[in-house]
């Protein structure tokens, strides 16, 4: 086969390609979905409180990146996406056998197990796309993780709908068996570009002049520590917030059925962020995108303090879409810094700042706020603070010696 047969081929595939891994992500995204479970899984295990369950899931999906990151780039995408859809399915599926008995299992069905399948997963659709579309890699990987966030808009109103006429257990199971089969066949899609494909006549010249680091050459550059602390500091606002969209809408003077609206909305705006601000930052540079995201969080914060009725909606919106797009340029910026080819090891160590923010801010919320029936005015201006100090991390990566000549 010729090389431009090869680059023809190769343009059409990778869309083909990013369709299949949309249609993941948005299965995925289930892990957003857990202030939907919250209160229903509470009363079917008699209860227990399972407000530790969503940073659990969290933490175990960064795992997952990190783990199925570097078991990607050895044994190749395809069957490790494949292996990690099963073990998100067989998560979800196996949660709907958990019971008041042993409550606890939760974190090792739904926590353990989906997290870390989610995570892996989560990797192998956004690493190789960033190696097909290396042309438009900012709107391409904002298309994938578009999916990812949109998936809380899909998957609301038809979870409390199978919770509300099935019950918990049977809607873990439908669930975990269409995702099962759904995420296995299109995870056949999934694989990397050929070393002979270009989307573009320059592109050999730009990828030679890239470094590939490998990950213990990352770890020596200060602009991994302060990429990985722009985003624990930078998510604190939507951690604190996330586990009470629901209730904590409630208590601001909306019904319930606005407040569950209001978790829809900001499903919306984690999307729009997610492909918004990765599209914006090839026009303006990384770091400005997590200079404007910071500062969009930062306002949310304080608006939440005192928000309520519709603008509670309109102040969690701005979170969600803080939150969506940092979530998306800490690919691209990751990417740009530390070139593709160790992309899912080095990717998983920059989320190890995701992890530590939604373990540290949504125990820390959870404490000051009195698991949420408190005030939230402290926690508040913690994450109010915190998002001033993702701008400076943004400053000072500015002022760092370019680790790639593409890099922005």
């Amino acid at each position: 086969m010729t090389s431009d047969t090869t680059l023809a081929m190769g343009g059409r595939k990778r869309y083909a390609i990013l369709a299949s891994g949309m249609l993941i992500q948005l299965c995925a995204g289930i892990i957003y979905l857990w202030s939907v479970f919250k209160n229903p899984v509470a009363v079917n295990l008699g209860g227990w409180d399972t407000t530790m369950v969503s940073s659990a899931m969290l933490v175990s999906f960064v795992g997952g990146i990190l783990i199925g990151g570097t078991i990607m780039d050895r044994i190749g995408v395809r069957p490790t996406c494949v292996a990690g859809s099963l073990l998100m399915s067989m998560g979800i599926l196996l949660s709907a056998f958990v019971n008041s008995d042993a409550p606890f299992l939760m974190y090792v069905t739904y926590s353990i197990m989906g997290g870390f399948g989610v995570g892996t997963i989560y990797t192998c659709t956004v690493s190789p796309i960033q190696k097909w579309f290396f042309d438009k890699r900012g709107f391409a990987t904002g298309l994938m993780i578009f999916a990812f966030g949109f998936s809380l808009v899909v998957f609301a109103p038809l979870v409390r709908y199978l919770i509300d006429t099935q019950g918990v257990s049977n809607t873990f199971l439908i669930l975990g068996g269409v995702f099962a089969i759904v995420c296995t066949v299109a995870s056949l899609m999934m694989r990397n570009p050929p070393a002979n494909y270009a989307t573009s006549p320059n592109k050999t010249a730009v990828l030679s002049a890239q470094k590939q680091y490998t990950t213990r050459e990352m770890l020596r550059r200060p602009s991994f520590y302060l990429i990985a602390l722009s985003l624990f500091f930078v998510l604190s606002t939507y951690f604190m917030l996330n586990p009470y969209f629901l209730g904590l809408g409630e208590d601001r003077g909306l019904s319930s059925d606005l407040a569950t609206a209001g978790v829809m909305v900001t499903g919306i705006c984690s999307a729009a962020g997610r492909l918004g601000i990765n599209w914006l930052s090839d026009k303006i540079s990384r770091t400005t995108s997590v200079l404007l995201i910071s500062a969009i969080s930062a306002a949310g914060a304080v608006a939440a303090i005192f928000a309520h009725d519709l603008f509670f909606i309109v102040t969690i919106a701005a979170v969600s879409f803080a939150f969506g797009g940092i979530a998306g340029v800490s690919s691209t910026i990751t990417a740009d810094h530390f070139g593709t080819k160790n992309m899912g090891t080095n990717y998983g160590f920059v989320m190890l700042g995701y992890a530590a923010s939604a373990l540290v801010f949504m125990q820390l919320c959870k404490s000051l706020s009195d698991n949420g029936h408190g005030s939230f005015t402290a926690p508040l201006i913690i994450a109010t603070a915190a998002c001033i100090g993702s701008l400076i991390c943004a400053l000072l990566l500015r002022t760092q010696k370019k680790d790639q000549p593409t890099a922005q």
